[in-house]
């Protein structure tokens, strides 16, 4: 990326009228096919024998991390949550490793993807919570203990939001620009460590993302169980 442009939504590879082809574009649907031909070309040929092949062996190791990973975190069932948290995380992680890659440019370095993925993220929280809660029991979290609490939780869930996009973004395109004037200034050996460092950091933005959004979706329903637990306490009779 040009050293000029501070996110790919500026790199311009084709525009008719207002209707435009920037980096952010391009390399996030070449990104999504290399994603979706290589988990067709891994899944065609599953096995349930004793021997299965090295590429099913490694998606069940991280299939399997990830589903206790989430368990941990959000203290229920992964089931549900699994495939879009794994998803979050996949986009990111290999967005963010590819970078590697002479010419490729992350659209994680852009704050229109980090935008798209933190409100992904804002309306997966109520679905969740309602499918889990109803609307009436998700709802009633947004004004306890009290009714004036609502303005502020309202501004709490949009504030996270945009602080889910603007790290995303911030943390994406630092790394890129850094690299960028490493191989500019000095051209040789430092330049690859800082691409192995990018490389680790940007796994570890996929995962602080994703443990973010686990903690969101998982902050309403834990607040309604602890409500419900207290009340079942409070109607037990004394000495049970």
């Amino acid at each position: 990326m040009d050293m000029t442009h501070i996110s790919p939504d500026e790199v311009i590879f084709w525009q008719w009228g207002f209707a435009s082809l920037n980096a952010t574009l391009l390399w996030t649907w070449v990104l999504m096919a290399l994603m979706v031909g290589g988990a067709w070309a891994i899944t065609r040929n599953l096995s349930t024998g004793p021997s299965v092949s090295r590429w099913q062996n490694l998606l069940e190791v991280i299939v399997g991390y990830a589903r206790d990973q989430t368990r941990q975190i959000m203290r229920q069932s992964p089931s549900p949550y699994l495939p879009f948290l794994g998803g979050l995380f996949l986009f990111i992680a290999v967005s963010n490793a590819l970078m590697i890659v002479p010419g490729y440019v992350p659209p994680t370095a852009s704050l229109s993807t980090g935008a798209a993925l933190a409100i992904c993220v804002f309306v997966a929280v109520p679905v969740y919570g309602i499918l889990d809660q109803g609307v009436g029991g998700f709802l009633r979290h947004y004004i306890e203990p009290s009714v004036i609490m609502l303005p502020f939780n309202i501004i709490g869930e949009l504030s996270r939001t945009l602080a889910l996009a603007v790290r995303l973004f911030g943390n994406v395109m630092s790394a890129t620009k850094i690299v960028a004037i490493l191989v500019a200034v000095v051209p040789l050996f430092f330049p690859i460590l800082m691409q192995m460092l990018g490389l680790l950091t940007g796994l570890i933005h996929a995962y602080i993302f994703a443990v973010l959004a686990a903690v969101y979706i998982a902050s309403g329903s834990e607040a309604r169980r602890q409500s419900d637990s207290a009340g079942a306490e409070s109607d037990s009779p004394p000495g049970t």
